[in-house]
């Protein structure tokens, strides 16, 4: 295996250890990862589509209307009958969903702070800077 290729699997696997301890933080909360991550989108881009919402929380359109659904029935969002100019329906997230999801970012921001507690500033300014070159090179 190439060092690039090993960087690659390094990559990969720093991602399933970050989901699987953001799901151990989550979970008695009663969300799963992309539910958390569905609920900050909403928060932090109102009005968001649902397309940009999927690539925001790493699933399918389907996937996203499903996890939207569970959402609703549990009380945290509310959804529009009426669908919008592009035929989408609104969604908002409602008062018990914004108090839920402080809570759920502070313990997901204590999991991120484990992650790079060895780092320097400088460290992650970099690390940040590079990921970020590389995600952007994959996109072209």
């Amino acid at each position: 295996m190439t060092a690039n290729e090993e960087l690659g699997v390094l990559i990969k696997e720093t991602q399933a250890v970050l989901h699987q301890r953001m799901d151990e933080v989550l979970r008695p909360l009663g969300l799963t990862v992309p539910q958390y991550a569905c609920l900050q989108a909403l928060h932090d881009t109102p009005g968001i589509t649902g397309s940009e919402l999927a690539r925001r929380v790493f699933v399918s359109r389907q996937s996203t209307n499903i996890v939207l659904q569970g959402l609703e029935k549990r009380g945290l969002i509310t959804r529009s009958d009426d669908p919008g100019p592009r035929r989408e329906r609104a969604t908002v997230l409602t008062a018990p969903a914004v108090a839920l999801l402080d809570d759920a970012r502070s313990r997901v921001s204590s999991v991120a702070n484990r992650m790079t507690g060895d780092l320097t500033r400088a460290d992650t300014a970099r690390l940040h800077a590079l990921l970020t070159a590389c995600r952007d090179a994959l996109l072209t």
